[in-house]
C-alpha cells in the first residue's frame, strides 16, 4: 500500500500518509465498527459454503462486499440529492438549481461518493503490504482521480454557463477558455495517475515531458492556435456569437452560432454549417456586419440605368407637365429665386432645372426624404456615377431597416418608383434598347449577325 516518503529529494507518494489519512478518516467515521461487522459475516460466509478461513479469499470478498456497498451509497446519496434540488427549483423557480439539473452537476459530483466510502473501509481488509492490497489502491485511486476530474470540469461548464447567460452580454467567444481549463484538468490528472502507477513524483514526469514537447506541440497545434485566436478575437471584440460574417477565401456568409477552442461554427443563408479554424479569422480578412445592426440601418447603394439618348435640356413644358408631382413646384420656384445652392448636409433636396434627369434627381430625393422607412439622420444621395457601356447611372445612395424582408421590399420599392416615375420625366430605362432588339423575330436576328461572305481570290 502507498505511503509518502521522501528519497532522493523527490516525493514518491508510498504507503504511509495514506495509512495514516485512512485512520484521519476513521476516526471521524465508525468504519472499524462497520469493518469488524462486514469480516464477520464474510467469515460466516465461508464457514457457511465449506472454505477455510484463506486471508486472499476474505479479502476478495469483503473487497467485492463494500465496493457493492460504496456504488449503492452512492445512489442513494445522487437520488437524495436530486430529489431535493428539484424540490427546490419546483418551489422556488431558481435558474442556478434548474442548470445544475439541467447540466447533470449534481449527478456528475455525486460520484465521488462510492470511491470515498471504499477509501474508508479497504484499509480494514488487508493485513499487510501484500501484491493485491497494492493493487487495489492504485486502482482506487485513479479511480478517486477520475470522479474528481469530472466533477471539476462539470463545476467549470456550470460556472462558465452562469456567466455566458448573466454577465456576457456581449457574447464574446470566451468558450475556448472554458475548453482550455478543462484540459488542464484532465493533463494534470493523468499526470497524477500515471505517477500513481509507477511510484514516481509527478515532477519526475515533468521532467520526461521537456522531450516531448516538439511532438505535444504538433499535435496540439491546432489547440494552441486556437485558443490564441480566441484571445485575440475576444479582446478586440472582432467576433461574437451572433454575428453576421462574411470571410471572402471561403464559402462562410452568415450567422457565428458557436465558437470554441478549435472551430467557429458559421450558419450560412441556406442553413447549411461552415466550420472554420478560428486562427483563419486572424490571419485573414473578414467582414463583419455587427456594426449594421448595432446602427440600426442598413445601406441601399445601387445604380439604375437610363438610355443616354432619352436625357434632354429641360423645357418650361416639361416642367409644367410633372408640377403637380410632390417636391417639383416648390424645388423649381427656389432655384429660380435663388439659383443653383448645393446643400451640404447629409439629407437634403439637390438637383438642376438644365436636364430632365437634373430634374429626376431632385424629385427622387424628395421622395426618399419622405419615405416613411428610409433614415433621414443618415446620408441620402440621388447621384450621377461614371457612364457604362449600360447607359447613364443613377445611383441611389440611402439607409432603411435591417430586417432582411423590410430592407428588400424597401428597396424594390424605390426601384419599382423609379421605373414608374421615369417615363413622366421623358427619360427611358438603357434597357428598352436591349429589349426592343430581342423581341424581333429569330429569323430577323440571325439575318442582322449574318457576316458577309469573304470576297473571292483574285
Amino acid at each position: 500500500m502507498p505511503n509518502m516518503m521522501s528519497g532522493g529529494g523527490v516525493i514518491v507518494i508510498q504507503s504511509s500518509t495514506f495509512i495514516s489519512a485512512m485512520t484521519t478518516i476513521a476516526s471521524v467515521i465508525p468504519t472499524h465498527q462497520v469493518a469488524n461487522w462486514l469480516l464477520g459475516h464474510v467469515d460466516s460466509i465461508l464457514d457457511t459454503i465449506g472454505l477455510s478461513h484463506d486471508p486472499t479469499i476474505q479479502e476478495i470478498i469483503y473487497v467485492a462486499i463494500i465496493t457493492v456497498l460504496a456504488l449503492a451509497l452512492g445512489w442513494l446519496v445522487r437520488a437524495a440529492i436530486l430529489y431535493t434540488t428539484r424540490k427546490i427549483v419546483n418551489r422556488y423557480h431558481t435558474d442556478a438549481a434548474k442548470q445544475l439539473l439541467d447540466q447533470h452537476v449534481l449527478a456528475t459530483c455525486s460520484n465521488i461518493v462510492p470511491p470515498l466510502v471504499v477509501m474508508a473501509l479497504i484499509p480494514f481488509a488487508f493485513d499487510g503490504d501484500s501484491l493485491l492490497s497494492k493493487v487495489f489502491m492504485k486502482v482506487l485511486i485513479i479511480w478517486t482521480i477520475i470522479v474528481v476530474s469530472l466533477s471539476v470540469a462539470a463545476v467549470l461548464r456550470y460556472c462558465w454557463a452562469r456567466f455566458d447567460h448573466r454577465n456576457n452580454t456581449k457574447n464574446l467567444p470566451l468558450q475556448g477558455i472554458l475548453n482550455v481549463s478543462i484540459g488542464l484538468v484532465w493533463i494534470i490528472a493523468t499526470i497524477i495517475a500515471v505517477s500513481v502507477l509507477v511510484d514516481k513524483s509527478p515532477a519526475v514526469l515533468l521532467t520526461g515531458l521537456g522531450a516531448f514537447a516538439a511532438a505535444l506541440m504538433l499535435i496540439f497545434k491546432d489547440s494552441i492556435l486556437g485558443f490564441v485566436a480566441g484571445i485575440q478575437l475576444s479582446q478586440n471584440d472582432m467576433l461574437r456569437v451572433g454575428d453576421w460574417i462574411v470571410v471572402p477565401s471561403t464559402i462562410a456568409n452568415g450567422i457565428v452560432v458557436d465558437v470554441s477552442l478549435t472551430a467557429v461554427k458559421v450558419q450560412n443563408w441556406d442553413n447549411t454549417i461552415v466550420t472554420l479554424p478560428p486562427y483563419t479569422l486572424v490571419s485573414t480578412s473578414f467582414q463583419n456586419w455587427r456594426g449594421m445592426t448595432d446602427a440600426g440601418w442598413r445601406l441601399i447603394s445601387r445604380n439604375f440605368y437610363f438610355d443616354t439618348d432619352s436625357i434632354k435640356a429641360l423645357s418650361d413644358e416639361m416642367i409644367d407637365s410633372v408640377s403637380d408631382l410632390p417636391g417639383i413646384k416648390e424645388f423649381v420656384a427656389k432655384v429660380k429665386a435663388d439659383g443653383i445652392k448645393y446643400d451640404p448636409g447629409v439629407a437634403c433636396v439637390n438637383g438642376t432645372l438644365a436636364t430632365n434627369l437634373g430634374l429626376f434627381r431632385a424629385y427622387m430625393c424628395y421622395y426618399l426624404l419622405h419615405h416613411p422607412l428610409v433614415a433621414t439622420d443618415q446620408q441620402i444621395l440621388v447621384n450621377l456615377t461614371a457612364p457604362s457601356p449600360e447607359g447613364m447611372p443613377l445611383q441611389i445612395y440611402c439607409y432603411t431597416t435591417t430586417a432582411w424582408t423590410a430592407y428588400e421590399a424597401v428597396q424594390s420599392e424605390i426601384f419599382e418608383h423609379i421605373a414608374l416615375m421615369c417615363p413622366r420625366f421623358g427619360l427611358r430605362a438603357s434597357s428598352a434598347d436591349y429589349c426592343e432588339v430581342n423581341m424581333q423575330h429569330p429569323a430577323q436576328l440571325q439575318q442582322s449577325q449574318q457576316v458577309a461572305p469573304a470576297a473571292p481570290k483574285a
